[in-house]
C-alpha cells in the first residue's frame, strides 16, 4: 500500500459471538465508553443461550450498535468474513477484530487505532516487548507461543503473534487481498489472513496489549482447531520453501548462463 495513508473517519469492531451472553453486555458498553467513536458489529451464529437477543436488545438502545444474525455456528473465519463484507459495503475506513469474552481490552483499541496511521494491518500482539497476558494456564502460554513459533519457522512471517484474534484492518487494504478460497477456521484464519497481507507486500506491525484469560464461558480452543492449523502451515510452509528453491536454482542456473 502506499506510505500515504489516510486518516481513519469511520471504523466499527466486529465481535463474533457464539454463547457469550454473559459477556457481551459489559464488553460492549465497556467499549463504547472508551472508545466512543468507534461503531460496533455484533455477528452472532444463533447462540442457543441466547446471545442474538441480548445483542439485539444493546443495538436497540445505541444506534452505533449493530448486529448480523447467522443461521448455524459456522466458525470464526466465516463469521468475520461475513463482517468484513458488511463493513466494507457500510463504508467504514477500517475493521477491528476482537473476542466478545473479554479477553481483549478495550482500553487496548487506541494503541491500534494510532499505529494504523502508518499501518495497513495493525496486530495486538502478546508476544512482542511491553505484551503480556494474565491469568493463564501455562499450557495454553506454552501452546501459543510453540504455534507462533511453529508459524515463524515454516513460513519465514516476522509476525511474533499470528495467531492473535485482536487486529485491526484498513479497509482498503483489505480490498486487495483474495479472500474467496479462505476456507480457516479458528486461530488458523488469523495466520491465514497475516499470511496473504505479507505477502501482498501490505505493512503489518504489532503493537503490545494485555491479554486477559476469560471470566465468563468456555474457551473454543479444540484439538481440532490446533490440528486444522498445524496442518494447513505445514501446507502453506511446503510451499513456501519450495517456491524459495525454485527461485534459488532459477537464480544459480542465471549466474551460469551469464559466466
Amino acid at each position: 500500500m502506499t506510505s500515504d495513508l489516510a486518516a481513519l473517519e469511520r471504523v466499527v469492531v466486529l465481535v463474533p459471538t457464539y454463547n457469550e451472553a454473559e459477556s457481551l453486555p459489559e464488553l460492549i458498553t465497556h467499549l463504547r465508553q472508551v472508545v466512543p467513536g468507534v461503531d460496533v458489529c455484533i455477528i452472532d451464529d444463533n447462540s442457543p443461550d441466547g446471545t442474538g437477543a441480548i445483542a439485539d436488545r444493546l443495538a436497540a438502545d445505541d444506534p452505533a450498535v449493530h448486529v448480523i444474525h447467522r443461521d448455524a455456528k459456522q466458525g470464526l473465519g466465516a463469521a468475520y468474513l461475513e463482517g468484513f463484507a458488511w463493513a466494507r459495503r457500510s463504508g467504514y475506513d477500517a475493521l477491528v477484530e476482537m473476542d466478545a469474552d473479554g479477553s481483549h481490552r478495550p482500553e487496548d483499541l487506541p494503541r491500534l487505532l494510532q499505529a494504523a496511521a502508518d499501518a495497513d494491518v495493525v496486530i495486538g500482539s502478546r508476544w512482542v516487548p511491553g505484551g503480556q497476558v494474565v491469568n493463564w494456564p501455562e499450557r495454553r502460554k506454552a501452546l501459543s507461543l510453540g504455534a507462533n513459533a511453529y508459524t515463524r519457522v515454516l513460513l519465514g512471517m516476522p509476525v511474533r503473534d499470528a495467531t492473535a484474534g485482536f487486529r485491526l484492518y484498513r479497509a482498503e487494504a483489505l480490498a486487495t487481498l483474495v479472500l474467496d478460497d479462505v476456507a480457516s477456521q479458528g486461530y488458523c484464519f488469523q495466520v491465514d489472513l497475516t499470511w496473504r497481507a505479507i505477502r501482498a507486500g501490505l505493512r503489518v506491525v504489532e503493537v503490545p496489549i494485555t491479554f486477559v484469560e476469560r471470566r465468563h464461558g468456555t474457551s473454543k480452543m479444540s484439538g481440532g482447531v490446533v490440528r486444522e492449523s498445524m496442518r494447513r502451515v505445514a501446507w502453506w510452509g511446503a510451499g513456501y520453501r519450495a517456491s524459495q528453491a525454485w527461485h534459488a536454482v532459477q537464480h544459480l542456473l542465471h549466474r551460469r548462463g551469464e559466466s
